[in-house]
Formats: structure tokens, sequence, C-alpha cells
């Protein structure tokens, strides 16, 4: 069996800290050193209100797809609180998620984490 290589971090909550501190934070770092070939995050939940209210995760949203991070947003989420323009216009990919997170889940060379 080989090693996984690909990573997937589903950003849920609305914990600011949690964001900043471990999502943002491992998935840039996960790209940068190279701990992954690829690295995706997914916003789904209120993660996403919080990310289209806050400059400074905006901010940081833009490092992350900058270093080649792939960015999606859950749009049935981003849809119920009225931000999916706003993700869209950081370069955040928002589409249905649900069968894209139960790929990742079933494929042997990805890892999902969950914040």
């Amino acid at each position: 069996m080989s090693q996984p290589t690909k990573l997937v971090v589903v950003w849920t909550n609305s914990d600011r800290d949690a964001a900043i501190r471990m999502a943002f934070m491992y998935t840039l770092n996960s790209k940068l050193k190279e701990w992954w070939d690829q690295v995706s995050l997914i916003i789904w939940g209120p993660s996403a209100k919080l990310l289209a209210e806050d400059s400074t995760l905006q901010e940081y949203i833009g490092k992350i797809k900058e270093a080649g991070v792939e960015l999606l947003a859950c749009k049935a989420c981003a849809d119920s609180y009225g931000v999916s323009d706003v993700l869209e216009n950081m370069g955040i990919t928002v589409k249905y998620t649900g069968q894209a997170l139960t790929d990742f889940l079933k494929d042997e060379t990805t890892r999902v984490i969950t914040v």
C-alpha cells in the first residue's frame, strides 16, 4: 500500500482562532513545506460566513491560494448565508461539495481532517 499524498482540510466551525492557528496554518505550511503533494481546503458551514465577514481571514486565504492550495466552499452553505458571491470573488470555487468530500474520503491516497 502506498503512502497518502493528498491532504484535505475541512474547515467547518466559526472559531476564528481555530481557523488561524490550525486550519490555515497547517494547510499553508503543508503546501509550502511540501508535506503533501496536493492540499485542499474545504470551507463548509459557518466558516463560510466567518470568512466572508473577516478581512484578516480573507488576507490569509489569499496567501493560501497563492501557495497553490485548492480552495473549495460548500455552495449549499454559502448560499444559505448569502455569501457565495463574496467567496467566489476571493477566488474560491463554490460548488456542492458532498460528493467531492465523499470521493476524498474513499480515496486511499488522501487524508481528510476536520476543524
